[in-house]
């Protein structure tokens, strides 16, 4: 059983909302996100990741997103809804449709494992939000959150999204954003009650945000106790998406050198494991077992030749490249603290692979995705994926809701 919640969001007006609307923050770096403000002075990039603003910034980097977002408020972009709402917001780019639940979910079923996680999370990156969320008293951007598919929940987000959405507008990478509220409390207390009918919910994306969160909300039950059902600091703002509208894309990876061996020492050292075939056109592998490897204007083909394992984490294809290449080859024993590795998201495809080796990296891998049933597996035995092991795609916008803590009813 699960616990989801009606709030009353912050939103940007709907003459601003194409303007502030930004991809997560974890997915710029400070340069990107520095142009992509330059375009769009109202993204609201400039309170998610306020180094964009202040390079030149001394002080605590969070007092500069405060600043942003007062002056972003002051200047009459947002408005807050008089009552408790759901939303959906639908992703569109064309081919298929992406269409997911925005309300808040319980920090105490993340603390009781309804809410499960897949990933391990850094510290240093927690902190910065810990400190984001509780230096602007709000949450900013919803946490990815996935289910088993439900009919009943089905049908009462058709029936709430029966009618033409109230905001309807496409960015500059031709994805389509639609929003409609559910004002109607039949449909909202609806969905409550088919909620409390889910064994779980699983964490696609935001693994930070939400441990952010969780952290956030003991240190105010410290400070203020405990609360209750209408306390917000309790909960956190999400998404909610159904399994079968999600799409996972490879998570690659890019190493920096060759670990003091020579291309024919490395080749040869791959051959003991793997089966090696040079190709020339660029490798997108088709099946499990299989990677595409690009060294020096050269395209190869890996297949693995040993026994996949029976392990649900060692069966992982991040697992098989973690374990026979990049820890006994390449030398990253650690890929979330090694900072000879670097990770690319498949949707910016495999000429992104080409480019990072010609500039700045030796060597680059491509995968095979990881599928939603592993990562459920996975998260349903308590276990934990190797870093970086999924990419979720389209990722929902930043900014068009934000849950503000000090709200209570």
């Amino acid at each position: 059983m699960v616990t989801i919640k009606d709030f009353k969001a912050l939103r940007p007006k709907n003459n601003f909302a194409k303007d502030v609307a930004a991809l997560p923050y974890d997915v710029y770096s400070t340069k990107e996100a520095a142009e992509e403000i330059k375009k769009h002075p109202r993204s609201f990039l400039q309170v998610d990741l306020p180094a964009a603003t202040a390079e030149a910034f001394d002080g605590p980097i969070n007092d500069v997103a405060a600043k942003n977002f007062e002056a972003m408020k002051a200047a009459g972009i947002f408005e807050r809804d008089d009552a408790r709402n759901m939303y959906v917001y639908e992703l569109d780019d064309g081919m298929r449709k992406q269409r997911g639940l925005m309300c808040l979910a319980s920090v105490d079923d993340y603390l009781g494992d309804r809410i499960k996680k897949h990933e391990k999370t850094r510290r240093e990156k927690e902190e910065d939000r810990v400190d984001h969320i509780d230096r602007l008293n709000a949450q900013t951007g919803p946490i990815f959150l996935t289910y088993r598919d439900d009919e009943a929940i089905a049908d009462l987000i058709a029936k709430g999204t029966a009618g033409e959405p109230e905001l309807d507008f496409t960015t500059d990478d031709n994805m389509t954003h639609r929003v409609w509220t559910l004002s109607d409390r039949e449909i909202v207390d609806g969905l409550v009650e088919a909620f409390k009918k889910q064994d779980a919910l699983y964490i696609a994306d935001g693994h930070h945000r939400s441990a952010s969160a969780v952290r956030v909300a003991k240190l105010r039950r410290e400070q203020f106790g405990p609360g209750d059902g209408d306390t917000e600091y309790n909960y956190f703002m999400a998404i909610l998406y159904p399994a079968d509208q999600l799409h996972v894309y490879d998570y690659n990876r890019v190493v920096a050198d060759l670990n003091g061996l020579s291309e024919e020492e490395f080749l040869e050292k791959l051959e003991e494991k793997f089966v090696v075939t040079e190709t020339d056109d660029a490798v997108r592998p088709e099946k499990k077992g299989e990677f595409g490897m690009f060294l020096t204007d050269r395209w190869y083909r890996l297949n693995f030749k040993g026994q996949v394992p029976d392990d649900v984490i060692e069966a992982l294809d991040v697992s098989i490249l973690q374990d026979n290449l990049l820890a006994p080859v390449l030398g990253i024993e650690d890929p979330r603290s090694d900072e000879r590795i670097d990770f690319v998201g498949g949707v910016r495809g495999l000429k992104e692979l080409e480019r990072r080796v010609h500039e700045d990296m030796a060597v680059a891998f491509s995968m095979y995705p990881t599928a939603l049933e592993e990562l459920m597996a996975v998260a349903d035995g308590g276990k934990v994926m190797p870093p970086k092991s999924t990419w979720f795609e389209p990722k929902p916008r930043s900014g068009l809701f934000i849950h503000e803590l000090d709200e209570i009813n």
